[in-house]
């Protein structure tokens, strides 16, 4: 018994060195990390908040805000011009705050926040990033928000990926590959936004 007993270990010990040395580093060469979409907008590094003095924020976090805050402001402004079409129904209860006699901003404040968090939240912002708003099929649901104004048909979410574009661009995204990947970002959230 001791000698099948020091045989196998002999051979488990010979097996293993042998194991060790066919999976040596020289061997195993570790595929290249693609930057999560939070990373290549700027990542965890932190920068001056231009809409809140003396503080700072993650470098991605405030270009998810600036797009986010300049694609209500295109989406906004053509309501007022009558020149989005149908896609100012979807937004006509925050516009219609934004522009009542009462002038409250303050849904607008939420709805950036919300985006900002959910972008940032799901595109690799880590755990300094998180969302705990609706989810998708429940925020763009008139029924279950009442924030939302109409249900959204494909027609709506092109406009609104067009709106995205144009804010990412004015605010200096401008690499195709970079918008490719918002673009992609954008198109993995049809399904649940897109209910008509």
């Amino acid at each position: 018994m001791k000698k099948i007993s020091r045989i196998a270990l002999c051979a488990m010990t010979i097996g293993a060195g042998a194991f060790m040395v066919s999976c040596g580093d020289d061997d195993v060469t570790a595929p290249p990390v693609e930057p999560t979409l939070y990373q290549k907008l700027g990542g965890t590094a932190r920068v001056a908040d231009p809409n809140n003095p003396g503080q700072m924020i993650e470098q991605g976090r405030l270009s998810y805000r600036s797009v986010v805050d300049s694609t209500i402001v295109l989406i906004v402004s053509d309501i007022v011009a009558g020149v989005n079409g149908n896609l100012g129904a979807h937004f006509a209860p925050i516009a219609g705050e934004v522009f009542g006699p009462d002038q409250n901003t303050t849904n607008v404040a939420i709805l950036s926040k919300n985006l900002t968090d959910f972008f940032s939240a799901n595109t690799g912002g880590g755990a300094t990033n998180t969302y705990s708003g609706l989810g998708m099929v429940a925020a763009h649901d008139p029924a279950q928000n009442p924030r939302m104004g109409a249900k959204a048909t494909d027609a709506n979410y092109d406009k609104f990926i067009g709106y995205v574009g144009a804010a990412a661009g004015l605010n200096g995204v401008t690499d195709p590959a970079l918008i490719g990947d918002v673009v992609e970002v954008l198109e993995s959230l049809r399904d649940p936004i897109v209910q008509q």
